[in-house]
């Protein structure tokens, strides 16, 4: 009896210390509102853990349910989940997310716990409060704040709390990994000789990881002055020459071998997704709309146009202060987010306001805020979506599903040049689109890294 009584104390003692182990070993997970705004179910990609949800937060959710946007469309989701969860317990007690997941649960804050010299009515604040509290009451259990606030986690380090980013929405980790486009391959000098002579070339596919529609430098093993220009297909097609576009489209000629890829991913009626990134200056707005006013107005009469129609559209994300709202209809309204499409319009057809006008009233240009094209089927048409980096996944997911029969969309932006705050290089849109697509054979993505704008714009995005 004496020997099973130890045996017993043993496997308590045994289980105990398990059950310490697992409790260790999980963490509570405090999500900033930023996150709920980003990723409406952010809360089930933390594993077994827990989340912890203060009230804080949903007030704060409360606030943006309104907005017509994606961060109203994500407060509004959120909103739904969290009711949906509700149903099924008790928020204050703590409800089981879903199976293999962890509990969340509502919390307030106890703002005393903050330093004395923290703002204790600042949202962020009562929102670390919360944290503390949550490491008061359960020390075994790490605690840590997750945010897509810089300054939140600055503070949250300085106080020792642990912290860190959101990256459930980021599409890769790293910005010296992202998918240029463009890519150089070392190849023997004679298959140089051969490609330009019209012989087939082919890359195996044990020679490296390459992409539909991707742009490829072949350059000699002998010497690297030794080059050519083509574009990667698959393994089993060879690589096709680059068209030089020397004469032009609507009057614009390629500047330089990132210029000359665009305008072939551009005019070529098998890509149906393309996106062009660069900084300011680079071209990219204005090769997307000479490739769209080419392939939908034919002023020599010659062939049909492949595209009925251009349609352009933007996010609305002033830089600086809103200027509010805007009285008139709906081009209206639209005009001053519009202006720097219609700026190249005019400088494509040399000022002949008249003809702009033409095209405008006919309907084969138009204008369209992006809150108008949910719910769409666009058809035989040539979509420009400019300054894309400022959509989130959802929004421009939304957009690309409205593409229809014979239509192509190009997404044009600076994934350097944000003005949402809610987004960031490696979590908006546009990275998502052509790091997602970049596998299959209808898209097509090249960074245009050289400004051409004038002089000026090119010394001014490189070191001011």
């Amino acid at each position: 009896m004496r020997f099973l009584r130890s045996y017993w104390s043993e496997f308590d003692a045994t289980l105990s210390f398990q059950s310490l182990f697992i409790e260790m070993a999980k963490k509570s997970y405090v999500l900033d509102t930023n996150v709920y705004l980003t990723d409406a179910h952010c809360f089930k990609k933390f594993g077994r853990n827990d989340i912890i949800l203060p009230i804080k937060v949903l007030e704060e959710i409360d606030k943006h349910k309104k907005r017509q946007d994606g961060v109203g469309a994500n407060a509004r989701h959120a909103i739904r989940l969290l009711d949906e969860l509700r149903a099924r317990g008790n928020l204050h007690k703590g409800v089981r997310i879903g199976k293999g997941l962890g509990i969340i649960r509502a919390v307030s804050s106890e703002t005393s716990l903050l330093p004395s010299n923290m703002d204790r009515r600042d949202a962020d604040n009562i929102i670390i409060a919360a944290a503390l509290g949550e490491q008061k009451n359960a020390p075994p259990r790490k605690v840590v704040i997750v945010s897509l606030d810089i300054n939140l986690r600055v503070r949250c380090d300085a106080i020792g709390l642990d912290c860190q980013d959101y990256q459930e929405n980021q599409v890769i980790k790293e910005k010296e990994t992202f998918y240029s486009g463009f890519t150089k391959h070392l190849v023997d000098d004679e298959i140089i000789d051969r490609f330009y002579l019209g012989e087939e070339t082919f890359i195996e596919e044990d020679k490296g990881e390459f992409f539909p529609n991707q742009f490829v430098m072949l350059v000699s093993s002998s010497s690297e002055k030794k080059t050519a220009l083509g574009m990667f297909l698959n393994h089993n097609k060879p690589i096709r020459r680059v068209v030089d576009h020397k004469k032009g489209v609507w009057g614009v000629h390629p500047r330089n071998k990132e210029q000359t890829f665009a305008l072939n991913l551009l005019l070529d009626p098998n890509i149906d997704v393309i996106s062009l990134v660069g900084q300011a200056g680079c071209g990219k707005t204005l090769l997307a709309v000479a490739a769209g006013l080419h392939q939908t107005i034919d002023l020599s009469g010659k062939f049909n146009p492949k595209y009925k129609k251009l349609l352009i559209s933007r996010p609305i994300h002033p830089m600086g202060k809103d200027l509010g709202y805007l009285p008139g209809t709906m081009e209206d309204k639209m005009s001053p987010w519009i202006a720097p499409i219609k700026d190249n319009l005019q400088f494509l057809m040399d000022d002949d306001k008249e003809a702009m006008a033409l095209y405008f009233s006919k309907g084969i240009i138009e204008v369209e805020a992006i809150t108008y094209i949910r719910g769409r089927s666009i058809s035989n048409a040539f979509i420009i979506i400019d300054e894309a980096q400022n959509l989130t996944a959802h929004e421009l997911k939304t957009i690309i599903t409205r593409v229809g029969e014979n239509t192509k969309i190009v997404l044009t932006g600076d994934i350097e040049q944000i003005d949402n705050t809610y987004l960031d290089s490696r979590s908006n849109g546009l990275t998502h689109a052509f790091e997602r697509l970049k596998p299959y054979e209808l898209s097509g993505h090249i960074q245009l890294t050289k400004g051409e704008r004038s002089k000026v714009a090119t010394l001014a995005a490189k070191v001011l």
